[in-house]
């Protein structure tokens, strides 16, 4: 941007619209237009917690794809702010990553560019992965836009919701209320994983026996209700009730939606089981909400058809005919959990997590067990390895070393 700085110190006598014909030329904003902007640590929580939707383009300036897509993304945002003025309401914001490398490790950046959706303030899981072209970005914010909740005509349509996905419906006794912003909010943000709806004044009125109401319709025919009986103007009470029914605590990973999970950035532990096998399933589901609850947000929770990823088994020795099998994934190697059996075993599982977490996982993949404290005269190789930090087993890894994990480059072989 230096160059706009002195072409609009030309002196007075210079045509205006010259300057602004050369600013056009050179690509560079015209006054007046939408403003990219900066975000550093002192601005980025401000900037991002008021905006209903940002888009952050993370770049490095070595990088020649962040280079190209520059120009496409202040372009972008021109179009955007003429549909949207608002600037509280859609904002276009970069970080450069070099500058700020604390800001691109808290949002877990490990490429450039990475174009992250938040809307207030939250970040999206799924990143923008479509064409780097000013239509395609200023079409998703389009529908971004879009409000997710869709409004029940009826009575007869709230009984007739579709039992195949998610809902979540609000009865609400008027639309403008904080009740209902607040749902508008969970709505936003939770739009991926849940279908939202909601029914005002005469329509909600016999749902609303005790006020203002939502609940949450699981699927499958039958299944009964769950009523939401927290306070409606506090959000972040509202979004984990929503966020605990939208996003299932084990998630099934496919080869469609393996990509996207790679993207959070944290680790899999996964059950792989016979797609008939629900009965191992639900017994992880258990063990994992009995000793992981605290790890959630460190660990993603996924379970995987055997049939369907026999390649990926087969890089920890394994068949079909051993499943169900449990696995951490840390995108370096694949940890087997020694027996499925073991998963009872009060801690057992929790202590295969913080095993990942401490490097231990990692030390022994290598070398063979850490030696125990019991071992004679080893105590302090034993002591050494426990105190290196723990990071350091994850980084400085061999550049020989095979990356076989879970989504190794195999698909086309399956």
């Amino acid at each position: 941007m230096h160059h706009t700085m002195k072409l609009l110190a030309l002196p007075p006598s210079v045509d205006v619209r010259f300057v602004t014909a050369v600013l056009l030329v050179m690509g560079l904003s015209t006054p007046g237009q939408a403003e990219i902007v900066s975000l550093d640590s002192n601005n980025i929580d401000d900037v991002l917690n008021n905006a209903g939707v940002a888009l952050v383009n993370f770049y490095a300036d070595w990088c020649r794809f962040s280079q190209m897509l520059h120009p496409i993304f202040e372009e972008a945002s021109n179009i955007v702010r003429e549909e949207f003025p608002d600037t509280k309401q859609v904002v276009f914001a970069r970080v450069d990553c070099d500058q700020h490398s604390d800001i691109a490790q808290r949002y877990r950046i490990t490429k450039y560019p990475t174009l992250k959706l938040f809307r207030n303030g939250m970040m999206m899981k799924r990143e923008y992965r479509g064409q780097r072209s000013v239509t395609a970005i200023a079409d998703f914010i389009r529908q971004q836009k879009v409000d997710p909740v869709k409004e029940l005509p009826s009575v007869e349509e709230i009984n007739s919701v579709d039992r195949s996905k998610r809902n979540i419906v609000g009865f609400f006794e008027n639309k403008d209320s904080d009740n209902y912003r607040t749902f508008q909010k969970v709505a936003n943000i939770l739009r991926d994983d849940c279908t939202f709806l909601a029914a005002f004044g005469e329509v909600s009125r016999s749902e609303r026996f005790s006020g203002d109401n939502v609940v949450y319709k699981p699927m499958g025919e039958g299944i009964p209700d769950m009523v939401y009986l927290g306070s409606l103007t506090n959000f972040d009470l509202t979004y984990a009730w929503a966020q605990d029914k939208c996003v299932p605590l084990v998630r099934e990973i496919t080869f469609e939606n393996g990509e996207e999970l790679t993207e959070e950035g944290i680790p899999f532990l996964i059950l792989f089981h016979l797609k008939e096998d629900t009965e191992s399933l639900e017994k992880f589901q258990h063990e994992v909400a009995r000793q992981l609850i605290g790890e959630k947000g460190s660990i993603n929770f996924l379970h995987a058809d055997c049939d369907k990823f026999r390649h990926p088994l087969l890089h920890i020795q394994k068949t079909p005919a051993d499943c169900p099998v449990i696995a951490i994934d840390s995108f370096r190697h694949m940890y087997v959990f020694p027996d499925f059996k073991d998963l009872n075993v009060p801690g057992k599982l929790k202590q295969f997590v913080l095993d990942l977490h401490s490097g231990k996982l990692h030390r022994e993949f290598h070398h063979g067990p850490d030696p125990t404290d019991s071992t004679p005269g080893q105590e302090e190789t034993g002591g050494e390895a426990a105190s290196s930090p723990p990071e350091s087993s994850f980084q400085k890894l061999a550049p020989s070393e095979t990356r076989y994990t879970i989504l190794s480059r195999d698909r086309d072989e399956l």
